[in-house]
């Protein structure tokens, strides 16, 4: 019997299959792929975002169709997939997303881009490790200093080129069954995943801050997930 499709799509650090290290035992029951976003090597100099690359790099993974699980702003991208071929998505999983379009007016989104989009509005005339001074002292009031590694280094500039996650022109996912899982422990994650279940998707929280699917509970959420899929189709 052939196993179904499932695609893991990567956030801003990590990359392809290092990014979903506890979920590299799904291989024994589904066809995993893990994808790497367009700009991100550990080789190549980085790009900016682009959508329309990412979504075509999603949806020629996914081939016939199959599951598609994303986190943080890799959701932004799967998101926008979906909506364009839901045909291809049997179900998706968002690990806490970056979805913040959705969620633009309400109050800890609100809050967060009146404090992060003047540094994306300057970025252009900052150096990488300007940027990065100012990004973590808005994300946590904290200092960061200019890291020495020639990886860590091409993270930052990576990190300036992003395109900001609220200027993604989102709409919800009609008919395509969804899961959205969450650390609960940052207000701004809970409000998207909130905005989603409003919308009929199922939220789940796992402690585990910004990857809870590294913890036990939630990549078991997520195998639960997509074996309820499974079970559905068999019935």
């Amino acid at each position: 019997m052939a196993f179904e499709r499932a695609v893991f799509v990567h956030g801003g650090d990590s990359f392809g299959a290092a990014a979903w290290p506890r979920q590299h035992g799904l291989s024994l029951d589904y066809d995993c792929l893990y994808v790497r976003r367009h700009g991100f090597s550990a080789t190549e100099e980085p790009c900016p975002t682009d959508h329309g690359r990412d979504q075509a790099i999603i949806a020629e993974a996914l081939g016939g169709g199959g599951h598609l699980v994303a986190h943080a702003q890799g959701a932004v991208c799967a998101m926008l997939l979906a909506v364009e071929r839901p045909d291809l998505v049997r179900t998706l999983t968002l690990v806490e997303p970056a979805c913040l379009s959705l969620t633009a007016d309400l109050p800890a989104t609100a809050a967060y881009i009146s404090r992060m989009a003047p540094l994306f509005a300057d970025r252009a005339a900052m150096s990488d490790d300007d940027f990065l001074r100012a990004f973590v002292r808005r994300e946590s009031d904290t200092d960061a200093r200019m890291p020495a590694s020639a990886d860590a280094r091409r993270d930052v500039a990576r990190l300036r080129l992003q395109s900001p996650p609220w200027e993604a022109p989102l709409t919800i996912v009609p008919g395509v069954p969804t899961l959205v899982l969450t650390g609960g422990w940052e207000p701004l994650y809970e409000e998207v995943a909130a905005y989603l279940a409003g919308t009929g998707a199922v939220h789940r929280i796992a402690p585990g801050g910004h990857r809870p699917q590294d913890t036990d509970e939630g990549a078991g959420l997520i195998r639960a997930f997509l074996a309820a899929s499974r079970l559905d189709a068999v019935a």
